[in-house]
């Protein structure tokens, strides 16, 4: 694929610090939700068969850019990939083995929404190579699913996370807070009820609104209300940190909470910059290269991509990302876990530390905390995360 000249190279291979992933988007959904920006598309009639021929063709594509890697983590994503037979999976992991040695504990997620249909699903998945389920349930009461757009009831989440905690020994699943007229002390018990079902994982979001979404739309017009406040907003965020780290499970990551060793190894890579490769419509990804870190990008529409596979033609152009570019980005993305960034690895990739009067004002007002040569956001920082973003990349 062709590189842009925009902005100028150099060489590195700093993404061995993060570790190496391998993202695989399966587009199709049953529905789609009205807060769903993500790449997804509602099909009734899908060629599983041409989609497995698609995927092999592109693992070889990648896999012979990044011969001998290690791999750390895959995950099917979506759109819903349990949508996807399981012998399809089961034809994609074996090629994965195939193509890249793999790590003593290569992880390898599938995202599930809890229909009776995905949930039958579970123990061919398990036979499949599939390590970790990721259930999408998003609330824990029928009027809120309803208005979230889902096709599921609570009584099924129940169903099908209990199925696919015998099958599986990592088990992860997401609800979103901050709904349409839901208080504080509604999702106070939601989310206690939440963590007395977990087993290891939960990703917690609060909803945020994007346009080109029918909620997006909806809002525009006036016509979504209900919406917390900002301040509410903060206050449920604040009880989601409290009430996960007494039970046990504290947030390793702006909206993601684990037990002990138990944190989604594949999500690591990407906010402890590593590089992973994207595979499927609209999928993304940062890939080195013969030392040049580059961004990638499929093109989204889905026969646009599966055409494109043919003719080895699934990829925007490439960018290179500049020195500039790799440090920004390792800073964005490394300050949202609870480790915090290395400084020493900031300095090794720009050739100039973070400028030190903007960390101290930081530290000052108990923004940020540093410890050795680690960047950490405080409890406090975490509410105002962009704003300290902001405020150690601007001139």
């Amino acid at each position: 694929m062709p590189l842009a000249n925009s902005c100028p190279l150099v060489l590195t291979e700093d993404w061995q610090q993060g570790g190496f992933g391998l993202y695989i988007h399966w587009p199709f959904c049953e529905a789609k939700c009205p807060y769903c920006d993500f790449n997804s598309h509602v099909s009734r009639q899908i060629d599983q068969i041409a989609w497995r021929d698609g995927y092999l063709m592109e693992l070889k594509r990648v896999a012979a850019e990044t011969p001998n890697r290690i791999l750390n983590a895959v995950f099917f994503g979506g759109g819903t990939p349990s949508l996807m037979e399981p012998e399809i999976v089961a034809d994609i992991i074996s090629e994965i083995r195939r193509l890249w040695p793999s790590a003593n504990d290569l992880e390898i997620t599938l995202e599930a929404n809890p229909s009776s249909v995905e949930a039958g699903r579970f123990a061919a998945f398990r036979q499949a190579g599939i390590s970790r389920v990721s259930m999408g349930i998003q609330a824990l009461n029928d009027d809120d699913l309803r208005r979230l757009g889902r096709i599921h009831t609570a009584a099924e989440a129940m169903i099908a996370f209990d199925i696919a905690r015998t099958e599986f020994d990592r088990v992860s699943f997401d609800l979103i807070y901050g709904r349409q007229d839901q208080t504080i002390n509604a999702w106070e018990t939601e989310l206690k009820q939440a963590l007395n079902m977990a087993i290891d994982h939960l990703s917690l979001y609060q909803l945020t609104i994007e346009s080109g979404t029918a909620f997006g739309d909806r809002y525009a017009r006036g016509k979504l209300r209900g919406l917390p406040d900002d301040d509410l907003g903060a206050d449920m965020y604040e009880l989601t940190q409290d009430i996960c780290g007494e039970m046990g499970m504290p947030a390793y990551e702006v909206s993601n909470h684990a037990r002990d060793a138990a944190q989604s190894r594949h999500n690591l890579i990407y906010w402890r910059y590593g590089d992973y490769i994207g595979i499927g419509p609209g999928a993304h990804g940062r890939l080195t290269v013969d030392g040049q870190k580059c961004a990638t990008e499929c093109f989204s529409n889905p026969k646009r991509w599966l055409d494109g596979v043919k003719v080895q033609q699934t990829e925007k152009p490439r960018e290179a990302l500049s020195i500039r570019d790799q440090a920004n980005e390792f800073l964005l993305m490394g300050l949202r876990l609870k480790e915090g960034v290395s400084l020493t690895r900031y300095k090794n990739l720009l050739g100039e530390p973070l400028p030190s009067t903007k960390i101290d004002h930081l530290e000052r007002i108990g923004m940020v905390q540093k410890k050795e040569s680690q960047l950490i956001v405080t409890d406090q920082g975490f509410m105002v995360l962009n704003a300290i973003i902001e405020e150690l990349l601007t001139d």
